[in-house]
């Protein structure tokens, strides 16, 4: 006794004829969804309306025609002859949004000839499609195969097969030439093609929209992954300030004497606070924090070291030269000392990625806007175009512009302003201005005691160039 292996698993029974007919049968009454005309979605207006000139020329030279061979040819009658030639050609105007629908009203049509013209005459020269009737039929699958599935398809192909045969076996040797085969195998033919046409088509337009989706996603997970390295690096920031808050606090009962019992209570809360606020914000941390990613261990950069980060771009093939303008920056709140860092690092790399071999300035310096005279730290980074021969790293239309997304990111963090844009000379510029007024305390251009002071000796403009 012979037993199924195991590892085969179970076996699907196969289906059955009558199963498979009906399915084919369902298929035929179930047209697409899809009401729109025949190459609704061309951009040329032309292109548009092609289907309709096309049905219009066939009706109009194809109604006479049959007219004519049904009633000489076939020896129907003239007024069952115009009857059955406009319910055969006709319906090709409706085959331009709905061909299923016209499929239905063609395909009787013809059987119903073939069955006059069977009654009203012995013997013609062409049966049981007439030569007009095949352009027609013809005409209305290839419409057909461009709109329905392969199943739909498949049902009218055999259908149109099964009758053309049927016709042939109930009256053999009617004609001089039989045209069910014709009728088949052509049709087939169109079918198959118009259908591998749709299927094209179809795979083309998921593609498109799948591409769209992609890029969707990825912008936006840029985003997120772009503010949650904002949102640790401002930690960094905060916590060292929270840090010295509670240092300071905790140690002013032993470096000031004399202090009453409430100021020695408010100096207890105000650290305790500061701790707090440092637990919930690194627990805040840690969920942002991906497993792979640790913590940072040297402090974060700031405009002081633009110094060695354009050195590193010029020893990477770009010269750059860096130019401090007006008041010397020094003193600059955190969260703008990062991000201006931040913003011309980015913009550097896109200028090794995108120009190599042109040349880029760096201008950095503080500012007053409005009639208030607010203070803001701007910053503009322009190159030349590329210089070295060769493809760029990363060709700026295949760019994906990810870094562009941080800077705008850090600057609507500080409620500055970001331009970015090609120059006339075939460069590019990113200019960003980042407000000071939203963080007291400092005006960006001194130390702590207000004097000005800065990486270099005396006041005014200050460039530094490497190559």
């Amino acid at each position: 006794m012979n037993t199924p292996n195991a590892e085969s698993g179970p076996r699907t029974p196969p289906r059955r004829p009558y199963a498979l007919v009906r399915a084919l049968a369902h298929s035929l009454a179930r047209p697409s969804s899809d009401t729109a005309p025949l190459l609704s979605g061309a951009s040329a207006p032309w292109q548009r309306a092609l289907p309709y000139v096309v049905a219009v020329a066939l009706v109009a030279s194809l109604l006479p025609v049959t007219v004519v061979v049904l009633g000489n040819d076939h020896g129907v009658g003239g007024g069952v002859a115009g009857m059955l030639a406009t319910a055969q050609t006709a319906p090709l105007l409706l085959a331009v949004a709905r061909p299923l629908q016209a499929w239905w009203i063609v395909a009787p049509a013809h059987l119903a000839g073939a069955v006059a013209s069977l009654l009203s005459s012995d013997s013609v020269s062409a049966w049981p499609w007439t030569p007009p009737g095949v352009i027609g039929y013809l005409a209305l699958l290839t419409a057909l195969s461009l709109r329905e599935r392969a199943r739909t398809l498949t049902a009218v192909w055999l259908t149109t097969g099964a009758a053309g045969f049927g016709l042939d076996l109930i009256a053999p040797g009617r004609s001089g030439t039989s045209t069910s085969v014709l009728v088949f195998v052509l049709g087939g033919v169109l079918l198959l093609l118009g259908g591998a046409l749709r299927e094209r088509g179809e795979a083309r337009r998921r593609l498109t929209e799948q591409v769209g989706i992609s890029e969707a996603e990825r912008a936006r997970r840029t985003l997120l992954e772009e503010r949650t390295r904002i949102a640790r690096e401002l930690h960094d920031v905060v916590a060292h300030h929270m840090s010295v808050i509670t240092v300071r606090a905790d140690s002013a009962p032993y470096r000031i004497e004399g202090l009453p019992e409430e100021a020695l209570e408010e100096f207890t809360a105000i650290g305790a606070s500061a701790r707090e606020s440092l637990t919930e914000m690194r627990r805040l941390l840690g969920v942002l924090r991906s497993e792979d990613n640790g913590g940072e261990r040297t402090p974060q950069p700031g405009v002081d070291r633009l110094f060695p980060l354009v050195d590193a771009v010029s020893r990477a093939g770009v010269p750059t030269t860096l130019s401090f303008e007006g008041a010397q920056v020094r003193g600059l709140p955190p969260a703008v000392d990062l991000s201006a860092y931040r913003i011309v690092q980015e913009a550097l790399a896109n200028v090794v990625r995108h120009a190599p071999g042109a040349r880029a300035l760096v201008t950095v310096g503080l500012a007053s806007r409005g009639p208030a005279g607010e203070r803001e730290l701007r910053i503009e980074v322009v190159n030349d175009a590329a210089g070295a021969p060769g493809e760029p790293l990363e060709p700026r239309a295949e760019g994906t512009g990810h870094g562009l997304v941080g800077m705008r990111e850090r600057v609507r963090l500080l409620g500055g302003t970001l331009q970015t844009g090609p120059t006339p000379e075939g460069g590019f510029r990113v200019a960003a201005a980042l407000p000071l007024a939203a963080h007291p305390g400092t005006d960006g251009a001194g130390g702590a005691d207000g004097t000005a002071t800065g990486a270099g000796e005396g006041a005014g403009r200050e460039d530094v160039s490497t190559s």
